[in-house]
């Protein structure tokens, strides 16, 4: 069975085309067309590529630590609802055993597929950091690198782990980074005080850029540019962004648009209390308060985030100033590369994955398919 999506506007690699249709077989696009003199009908405003959230922790009340049933079906749908096709399930730092059990449900739900957007595989943020820029992670649970705890994480997954943060600085990272480059992992840099030569050594050694750039990590300073200086002018490094107004400066988000544009990853960064009412709860096993969107710890610090990858697109466009085509290759085109997946995922072309998304002018949700499937908002 086919079936066709008429646009105003499809957002393909190459820009927008205007009055053109999806036809779409087998969950798949199979061609990008005109539409025919004469049809009227449109099924959308602007039709474009499903979003991809490669870091985030939890929303709807949900952990992606929590050992229950359905946790993760019910991020899915969650994330769905917010225009993202595909996500990597996000771990936090936490006992070695817990860590563990987290890969191997994330790892079940990324085989046996499920309802909402698609599982990609996981990422593993902690517990491989320094004390300095700890964030919410507790640095009591940290751990030095080594090559055979880090095997036994990618055996536990059955090699669904697709992303590992680290600190740079640590004793042994620069082995670590060519030992998972090579078994075809993505390395991001984090949760640090690694010196701008530190963080240019590790992109030296394979690593991939930079866990939501700005934040746990060494600022820029004129006599100092530290790991944002390193992220901002490396052109190797990919630059993960929490654009929620909170985390991040609207200039320092202008900031990152002006030195990478085609680098900036719109991550989420979410964790349980997304898309849920302000009171407290839990990141990292400790009690967190969220007041008005914002989740912090309570000696004041930000933990992780509520935002949705639809308002961060928004939020580009609004706050740094980039246009709409620009913010949603951001939070689709640009995370599918840094993972590799491009091939099938983050942009509309005759072949790839029918992931797609319906949004009005002002770039807010109406429709998703995922593999040409549409799903209830």
């Amino acid at each position: 069975m086919s079936q066709l999506l008429r646009a105003r506007r499809i957002l393909t690699e190459q820009g927008w085309l205007d009055d053109h249709q999806l036809r779409i077989e087998s969950g798949a696009v199979a061609a990008i067309e005109p539409i025919p003199a004469g049809v009227t009908t449109r099924d959308a405003e602007l039709l474009c590529p499903a979003y991809i959230d490669t870091h985030v922790h939890g929303g709807a009340g949900v952990d992606v630590m929590d050992d229950v049933p359905d946790a993760l079906d019910t991020l899915a749908v969650h994330k769905a609802r917010e225009g993202v096709g595909a996500f990597l399930p996000t771990t936090v730092t936490a006992p070695l055993e817990i860590i563990h059990a987290a890969l191997m449900r994330i790892a079940r739900r990324t085989q046996s597929g499920g309802p909402g957007a698609q599982i990609l595989g996981s990422y593993l943020e902690g517990p491989y950091f320094t004390p300095q820029n700890k964030g919410a992670h507790p640095p009591e649970l940290f751990r030095e690198l080594d090559i055979a705890e880090l095997n036994r994480l990618i055996d536990v997954s059955q090699t669904t782990l697709r992303v590992v943060a680290l600190a740079p600085e640590k004793p042994g990272a620069l082995q670590a980074i060519h030992h998972l480059k090579q078994r075809g992992i993505r390395v991001m840099l984090g949760h640090s005080a690694a010196t701008y030569e530190q963080t240019l050594a590790a992109l030296d050694a394979g690593a991939d850029g930079l866990v939501h750039c700005y934040n746990g990590m060494t600022g820029l300073h004129h006599r100092e540019p530290g790991m944002v200086g390193a992220g901002l002018t490396d052109k190797r490094a990919w630059l993960e962004l929490i654009a929620d107004g909170h985390h991040v400066h609207p200039g320092a988000m202008r900031l990152c648009c002006c030195c990478a544009q085609d680098r900036v990853v719109l991550i989420t960064d979410a964790m349980q209390a997304a898309g849920m009412p302000d009171g407290r709860y839990t990141l990292c096993g400790e009690e967190v308060t969220m007041q008005n969107g914002v989740v912090r710890t309570g000696s004041g610090g930000l933990a992780g985030s509520t935002l949705s990858l639809d308002a961060a697109v928004r939020n580009m466009v609004e706050y740094a100033g980039v246009t709409a085509e620009e913010a949603i290759h951001m939070a689709s085109l640009h995370p599918a590369r840094l993972l590799g997946v491009d091939d099938q995922l983050g942009s509309l072309a005759p072949g790839k994955r029918a992931n797609i998304i319906a949004l009005d002018g002002g770039l807010h949700l109406q429709r998703i398919w995922i593999q040409g499937q549409a799903l209830p908002l």
